[in-house]
C-alpha cells in the first residue's frame, strides 16, 4: 500500500473515510499480528501510514528519525517513508490540541484530569501543558511513577475544570463504562473523551446531563489525520477542512432518532426524510414484532406491558449501537426507560415530533392510546419526558414536506 493505517483490531476504523475525503489518494487499512510488525517496517513498503494501538511505541526501533515532539512523548502515530529512510512523528498532539480547544478555548490556569496512564495520557499531558494549564494529574488504576489513583483524584481534586478520558472505558462494544462520576466534580467546565465509538460515550452524555461542554474523539480523530495528510503529501491540495469533514462524517454516521406519541407521524415523517438524505431507515416497533413472531397487541394481551418493553429494550439496545446513518422511529412508550434514552443517544440525535393531541386520533392497534380518554392520559403522561430526554423539538405542520425538511435542518445541526 502506498497510504494507510496499521494496527491489530481495525474493524470500526473511520480513518479511510476521513483521509479519502481530505486528500485525493487511496487510503488502506491494514490489520497486522504482533508477529508480523517486524517483517512490515522492515520491507517499507509504503509512502506514509498511521500506527494505531498496540503498535505506537513498537515501531519506534524500527524509525531513523523521530521528531522531537514524538520523541517527548515516547509514541509515534504517523511514519513517512523518505527515500528508503523511516520518519517517525505524533499528530495524536495536534489532533488532541484541537479537541480541547473545540471544548475549552481558553485553559490556562485550569486545573486538568488526565484519565489513563498509556500512551496517549503522555500525548494529553503535553497538550495541555503546551496550551498553558495551571496544572495536571495522570489518573490510573494504581498510583505508582507520579501517576495518582481515582480514590485521590476523587478526594484531593474535585476542583477540577477539565477531565480527560484516555483509556478505552466506554469504547464499542463496551457501552456502558465510564472512567469516572462527574458528580464528584462540580468545578468542571469541560469533558473530554478521545473514544470517538460511540460518537457520545456515557461520559460524554453524563456531561450533557450535568450541563458541562463536552465532546468525544471524532474531531481529534479528523484534526489528526488532517495532519498526518500534510505530512504524506504536503503538496496536493485539500479537499476539505478539518471543519467541513468533522460535520460531513458526523452528519453521515450519526443515527436520526424520532419520538412522539403513537399517530405522531414518526414512521411517515422518518421514511421521508430518509428517501431525502439517502439513509436507512427502521421502525422499532417493527423490529419489536419480528423479534416477538407477533403483532404487538397479541404480546400486550399474552404477556404483559412488562414483557413488551423488555423486548423493546432490546431492540433499541441492537439497533441504536449497531447502526449509524440510520433513520430510526421509535415506539410511543421508547422514552418510559431511561437506557433506552442512552442506547439511542450513544450514536443518536433525538428529535421529538411534537404533534398537537388534538391532531392525534386513538387506533385499537395501540394497545396503551385505543381509545381518546387513554390517549391523553399518555399524553399528560409522557409529554415533559418527551422534552426533557430530547436534543431538538420539532412542531409538525399540516405539510409533510415541509415537517421532514425541518427535521433535516435540525438533525444536521
Amino acid at each position: 500500500m502506498k497510504y494507510g493505517l496499521i494496527g491489530k483490531k481495525l474493524g470500526h476504523s473511520y480513518s479511510k473515510i476521513i483521509h479519502e475525503m481530505m486528500r485525493d489518494y487511496t487510503y488502506e487499512l491494514k490489520e497486522i499480528a504482533p508477529e508480523e510488525l517486524e517483517s512490515f517496517m522492515k520491507k517499507k513498503d509504503f509512502i506514509g501510514i498511521n500506527v494505531t494501538i498496540p503498535y505506537k511505541t513498537d515501531v519506534i526501533p524500527y524509525l531513523d528519525y523521530i521528531d522531537p515532539v514524538a520523541k517527548s512523548i515516547g509514541a509515534v502515530n504517523t511514519v513517512v517513508n523518505r527515500g528508503g529512510k523511516l520518519y517517525g512523528y505524533n499528530t495524536d498532539i495536534i489532533g488532541i490540541t484541537y479537541l480541547i480547544k473545540f471544548v475549552i478555548p481558553d485553559l490556562s490556569g485550569k486545573k486538568v484530569l488526565i484519565a489513563g496512564s498509556g500512551g496517549t495520557s503522555k500525548t494529553a499531558a503535553a497538550a495541555v501543558s503546551a496550551l498553558g494549564c495551571g496544572e495536571f494529574y495522570i489518573v490510573g488504576r494504581s498510583a505508582k511513577d507520579g501517576v495518582i489513583d481515582y480514590e485521590e483524584a476523587y478526594s484531593k481534586h474535585g476542583d477540577a475544570e477539565l477531565i480527560i478520558n484516555t483509556t478505552p472505558l466506554g469504547m464499542f462494544p463496551d457501552f456502558d463504562s465510564s472512567a469516572v462520576d462527574l458528580k464528584k466534580f462540580p468545578k468542571l467546565s469541560g469533558v473530554v473523551d478521545v473514544v470517538y465509538n460511540p460518537l457520545r460515550t456515557a461520559l460524554v452524555l453524563q456531561a450533557e446531563e450535568l450541563g458541562i461542554p463536552a465532546s468525544s474523539g471524532l474531531y481529534m480523530l479528523v484534526a489528526q489525520a488532517e495532519a498526518a495528510s500534510r505530512l504524506f503529501d504536503e503538496a496536493s491540495p485539500m479537499k476539505m477542512t478539518v471543519d467541513e469533514v468533522y460535520r460531513k462524517l458526523m452528519a453521515e454516521k450519526r443515527n436520526i432518532v424520532l419520538t412522539g406519541m403513537p399517530g405522531s407521524g414518526k414512521s411517515t415523517l422518518g421514511k421521508m426524510v430518509s428517501a431525502k438524505l439517502k439513509m436507512n431507515f427502521v421502525d422499532t416497533d417493527e423490529l419489536i414484532v419480528k423479534k416477538a413472531g407477533m403483532p404487538i397487541t397479541q404480546i400486550f394481551a399474552d404477556y404483559g406491558e412488562n414483557y413488551f418493553r423488555d423486548v423493546e429494550g432490546e431492540v433499541i439496545r441492537e439497533a441504536s449501537t449497531t447502526l449509524t446513518g440510520t433513520v430510526i422511529a421509535t415506539g410511543g412508550g421508547a422514552i418510559l426507560r431511561k437506557d433506552n434514552i442512552r442506547n439511542l443517544k450513544y450514536n443518536g440525535k433525538i428529535l421529538f415530533i411534537d404533534r398537537p393531541i388534538h391532531k392525534i386520533l386513538p387506533t385499537a392497534d395501540r394497545p396503551l392510546s385505543s381509545n381518546e380518554d387513554m390517549l391523553m392520559r399518555r399524553y399528560k403522561e409522557r409529554y415533559p419526558i418527551y422534552n426533557s430526554t430530547a436534543d431538538s423539538i420539532i412542531k409538525t405542520i399540516e405539510n409533510p414536506k415541509k415537517s421532514a425538511e425541518f427535521i433535516i435542518e435540525e438533525a444536521m445541526k
